[in-house]
């Protein structure tokens, strides 16, 4: 479960962007310029351009920015006027994270911050992801990709992980289900029991280990650290 986080199901391929690109060709495709108007399957775009082709890139890039741009602001549009206590379809559905427009904007803000992460990365030039982000991306996972109704197939444990900024998690793992506890701050008196395992780093170094984009041996690790393996290797949804 760690390290990948979960997406809805679905062919990817039939998602298609209208680009509207005066010429060029993608791998696969006829070798003829693309008309205005013309529909490209997303994920043949994305091939194409990953693999290093940029003869195509200068139009595509202005196309895809435009309609990123778009599409972020019909997003926000909708999610301003439906409020944040609204319900509304997610893929979380058995998490404990509410299916609320609220949590779906939640949910996007950390799409947001990895993958500006991600593109940092492919220029060579990664910044720590934003602090208050950071910190809600940690809640957020945990409590959408791991909490819920899912059994855990091993024994009973617990997890904690701790942000150097000052918030931490217990992540209660048994097969009743998985919760999510926020820990009290510490130096407020209260005690708590002793985990299993904790992971110990900045929330930014939290959220990259979890969605797999800094190795979990990268951050302070104490306790039994197979844990850590089994939860790389948990599917909930089976």
């Amino acid at each position: 479960m760690l390290g990948r986080g979960r997406r809805p199901s679905g062919d990817a391929d039939a998602t298609t962007l209208d680009l509207g690109v005066p010429g060029g060709t993608l791998d696969g495709y006829p070798a003829e310029p693309y008309k205005e108007g013309k529909r490209t399957p997303y994920r043949g775009l994305l091939r194409h351009a990953a693999g290093g082709r940029r003869h195509l890139c200068g139009d595509v890039r202005e196309a895809l920015l435009a309609w990123s741009a778009e599409s972020t602001e019909q997003l926000l549009g909708a999610l301003r006027e439906s409020g944040p206590e609204r319900g509304c379809w997610t893929w979380w559905g058995a998490s404990e994270s509410p299916q609320t427009c609220g949590a779906v904007a939640q949910q996007q803000l950390q799409e947001v911050a990895l993958h500006t992460y991600d593109a940092q990365i492919t220029v060579g030039s990664p910044q720590p992801l934003p602090g208050e982000a950071a910190l809600d991306g940690v809640d957020e996972f945990l409590s959408t990709c791991c909490a819920g109704a899912y059994r855990w197939p091993h024994e009973p444990a617990a997890v904690d992980y701790h942000a150097a900024e000052g918030r931490s998690w217990r992540l209660s793992l048994s097969a009743d289900g998985a919760r999510i506890t926020r820990l009290p701050m510490p130096g407020t008196g209260e005690a708590t029991d002793g985990a299993d395992a904790s992971a110990r780093g900045t929330a930014g170094e939290l959220v990259l280990a979890l969605y797999g984009r800094i190795p979990v041996d990268s951050l302070k690790l104490d306790g039994d650290r197979r844990l850590f393996e089994l939860l790389q290797a948990w599917d909930p949804d089976e």
